[in-house]
């Protein structure tokens, strides 16, 4: 009988080939999205594995207090060391050569049209000297390597994407000041170089215009003899220059700490990449679960038919559940393939976008296509046992009776009390996030509430079609007179399977809605607290991290018809309140004076002017709060690398908004009296404010032409601040939208399958229609409206929901600061209407192949 089973469940699939090709797609779809967001980000991986270990050396000699990574040192200079270091560690035991080197990412590169050569893609510019250390990695292909200070290399893969040539001049903007060179060489990497831009300059020139001291370098690269290990190499050195000195790191670890910077980034777009995969699988559970019930329900006299020859109730399950995993695995496989393919894309697109990444380092590991098949096949058999279950269900007696099972007309009892309870649970949950008084425990009783709301809703949804779909039948199908009464009669044949075509799309339109409201509650929020607390009228930063550098600054403190500038910096320090209690690697504001008139700080005990004198500081009211701090106060504070003294709590700021909430400030003469100068950081944002009488366009004009020769700077009024706030959100809620895409193109498929075997289903009753004067445009015209209302229904509860859930985030959001909820009613009616519009696309195929039906033919059908 075990053959039989087997023998049934290959039969039915190849002979159901057709009907079983969309949920195909989707498991492919699903799969191929998980594979590839696997291979691609081992992929990346691989390609930074290869760099750091090709260019560290054995051992990296380098500052005690120099940072790995890719951080830009906000001082505007690197960390260095002394150049005679370089020579101790040449004489160690086991050292075959010590080469210094300097590099530095407080730059930025322009051309002479004062173009910005950096990366668009984060990668960081680098400037440093050439040196033996770098024919490791890269090898020279034109010119040759700098020989004086007005010469520069640069790599091929800059060179290429901003058409450089020999002879062409650069400008390299340092701490130091700006360094004219034209270029002599262009340098190729022998690695996949991931998107940063690189110039080279002799090493005297890096030493003098990078790090302003012609004795100093940023570390050393150290060589070991043969047959010394790389940890040998290093106690070595460690006992000729001090062990307590210096970092000292293997190759094994400097490209370890190098690895995990990166890998922290990779990790974050990996889970959120796995994470709408997992939304397109939840998706696609519905497609095969529709799928499956209704090929059930069609073959109910054949499944009779077993039962009365023998095969038992088990062995029916049994061979549904063998056609699942024969779907599972045809279509995981296609979508192994697929995600390799899609990983391919994706290098190429961030090719386009710089971020260079060579197939040569395609990745694919053997838990991949593992993984994939594994949650392909077990997805499909988990979505397919409840239509499974139902069909060992099946009796005997049924192969008397017409196809198609009385269950699936209407939802049980049980199945809308389930649905009522899990959504009142939900409901709880948001309602105790709304009414939190805390973000952390009320952001749980979120997901709470999200879980359950969802599921509670997909339950449910059989019996919400019956009212749902009638009053929006009211709306849309009504005026299209009996060819719409029979659509709406046809939505509302099966509550069940129209409630779950409908979750489908409803879980990916919910969380379109829910981010759309997030999103704009987000900015709507910081508009309006830019509003009331920001008095300047100009802001400057950089959007990459580079700190002011002191030529710009001069430059726009310079700028006619300013009335002020305010530098705005951040210092770190130790701070000990009187209650014993102490806080580490705090950050202070050190601002000038003039900030308190630059922003209106609420405050709730003292003047925000005050917090700028002799040994005064503010702190914000909740720290107040804690540690039972009043005015006059002192606090001890150690800054970082410099002196520690005691200030004086002159003003406490309220923490009711969200700009600047909590930070201490102190006046920047305080910490340049107490930081040395090469440790103070450079500021990373000033603010300008036009002179009274001065026209606005005017200063606005000339604040943007002081700092044109500084491309890396943003210079904004108000009005830019606020769009470029937009913008941003902006951009992050289109590429989220973009990977909801692939849940939205499933639940399209599942529309697009449930009608097509709703058609095969309804066959016999086709043909009666058009025998009683149904004409073929009115027959397509049914299907269209059917598929219509049917996206509707999903779109209804997906943006209702996701409404609910972005409010009560936005709650949740308020106690952080982001007070004012907006409604994006342009995005949410957008959608809407597209919904229709994707269920017109839907019924396209279905609604052609039933207009093509032989009339005679659909009567004559079982």
């Amino acid at each position: 009988m075990s053959n039989m089973v087997l023998k049934t469940s290959r039969r039915n699939f190849v002979a159901h080939k057709g009907r079983m090709a969309l949920s195909a797609v989707a498991v492919m779809l699903s799969v191929a999205f998980v594979c590839g967001t696997l291979v691609f980000t081992d992929t990346m991986n691989t390609t930074f594995d290869k760099l750091f270990a090709v260019t560290s050396s054995d051992v990296t000699l380098s500052p005690k207090e120099a940072k790995s990574g890719e951080e830009v040192p906000q001082s505007g200079r690197p960390e260095s060391l002394d150049g005679s270091v370089v020579a101790k560690a040449a004489g160690a035991e086991g050292v075959e050569s010590a080469e210094g080197a300097v590099v530095s990412m407080s730059v930025t590169v322009v051309n002479a049209k004062n173009e910005n050569m950096g990366s668009t893609t984060g990668a960081p510019t680098i400037a440093g000297n050439w040196s033996d250390n770098e024919l490791k990695s890269m090898k020279i292909t034109a010119g040759h390597a700098p020989r004086g200070p007005t010469e520069v290399m640069v790599d091929a893969d800059t060179a290429k994407k901003h058409h450089l040539a020999l002879g062409d001049e650069l400008r390299t903007i340092a701490i130091t000041g700006d360094i004219r060179a034209r270029i002599t060489g262009i340098a190729t990497f022998t690695v996949t170089n991931p998107g940063a831009a690189v110039v080279y300059f002799d090493t005297a020139t890096a030493q003098h215009r990078l790090l302003g001291d012609p004795g100093a370098f940023t570390h050393v690269n150290i060589t070991a003899k043969d047959g010394v290990s790389d940890e040998q190499l290093k106690q070595h050195v460690a006992t000729a220059v001090g062990a307590d000195a210096y970092k000292l790191q293997t190759a094994k670890e400097a490209a370890d700490a190098n690895r995990k910077d990166v890998g922290s980034f990779l990790k974050v777009m990996k889970y959120v990449m796995l994470g709408f995969a997992g939304i397109a699988f939840l998706v696609g559970i519905f497609l095969i679960f529709n799928t499956f019930s209704m090929l059930v329900a069609q073959r109910t006299r054949e499944i009779g038919l077993m039962r009365a020859i023998g095969a038992d109730s088990g062995q029916v399950l049994k061979s549904v559940v063998l056609e699942a995993y024969l779907l599972g695995f045809v279509g995981s496989v296609l979508g192994v393939g697929a995600g390799i393919g899609l990983a391919v894309g994706l290098m190429e697109l961030m090719g386009q976008m710089g971020m260079h990444l060579s197939t040569d380092d395609l990745t694919v590991a053997w838990t991949t296509p593992v993984t994939g098949l594994l949650l392909g096949i077990k997805v499909t058999a988990i979505a397919a046992y409840v239509p499974a279950r139902r069909a060992g269900k099946v009796s005997p007696m049924a192969a008397l009776r017409e196809s198609g099972t009385p269950g699936d007309k209407k939802a049980g009892a049980v199945r809308a009390v389930l649905g009522l309870v899990l959504t009142g649970i939900g409901a709880a949950g948001l309602f105790l996030a709304v009414t939190a008084e805390e973000a952390g425990p009320g952001s749980l009783w979120l997901g709470l509430g999200v879980v359950f709301t969802l599921i509670g809703f997909i339950v449910i949804g059989p019996l919400l079609a019956a009212g749902v779909v009638r009053v929006l039948s009211g709306a849309v199908l009504r005026p299209f007179g009996p060819v719409g009464r029979l659509a709406e009669r046809n939505a509302l044949r099966n509550p069940r399977r129209t409630g779950a075509t409908a979750a489908a799309l409803m879980i990916g339109l919910a969380l379109v809605a829910c981010l759309s409201v997030v999103g704009s509650s987000m900015v709507a929020s910081a508009t309006d607290e830019l509003d009331k607390s920001v008095g300047a009228d100009y802001i400057v930063n950089s959007m990459t991290g580079q700190p002011v550098l002191p030529q710009a600054e001069q430059a726009l403190r310079a700028t006619p018809g300013l009335d002020h500038v305010t530098a705005y910096r951040e210092v770190e320090a130790k701070i000990t309140a009187p209650d014993g209690t102490t806080l580490e690697g705090e950050g202070l504001g050190a601002t000038d004076p003039t900030y308190a008139k630059d922003i209106r700080r609420k405050m709730v005990a003292g003047e925000h002017a005050a917090a700028y004198g002799k040994d005064s500081m503010s702190v914000g009211s909740q720290y107040a709060t804690e540690r039972g701090i009043k005015l006059g106060d002192e606090l001890t504070v150690a800054f970082t690398g410099g002196s520690t003294v005691k200030l004086k709590v002159a003003a406490i700021t309220s923490d009711e908004g969200n700009l600047d909430k909590g930070m201490k400030y102190i006046s920047t003469a305080v910490a340049e009296a107490n930081v040395p100068a090469e440790r103070m950081p450079r500021p990373f944002m000033l603010l300008a404010t036009a002179a009274d009488g001065q026209s606005d366009a005017a200063a606005y004009k000339g604040v943007k032409a002081a700092l044109a020769e500084y491309p890396q700077y943003k210079v904004l009024n108000q009005a830019d601040y606020k769009q470029a706030l937009k913008d941003q959100v902006g951009q992050l809620l289109n590429m989220v939208y973009g990977l909801l895409g692939l849940a939205i193109v499933v639940a399209v498929l599942g529309v697009v399958n449930t009608l097509a075997l709703s058609v095969v289903e309804r066959t016999r009753e086709i043909g009666l229609m058009r025998a009683i004067g149904l004409s073929r445009r009115q027959l397509r015209r049914m299907i269209r409206l059917e598929s219509v209302v049917i996206a509707l229904f999903g779109a209804l509860l997906g943006l209702g929901l996701g409404m609910g859930w972005g409010a009560a985030a936005q709650q949740l959001l308020a106690l952080e600061g982001l007070k004012v909820l907006e409604i994006p009613w342009p995005t949410i009616l957008g959608v809407f209407a597209a919904s229709a519009l994707v269920g017109l696309f839907a019924a396209l195929v279905p609604a052609f192949r039933a207009g093509r039906m032989n009339v005679l033919n659909a009567i004559a059908s079982e």
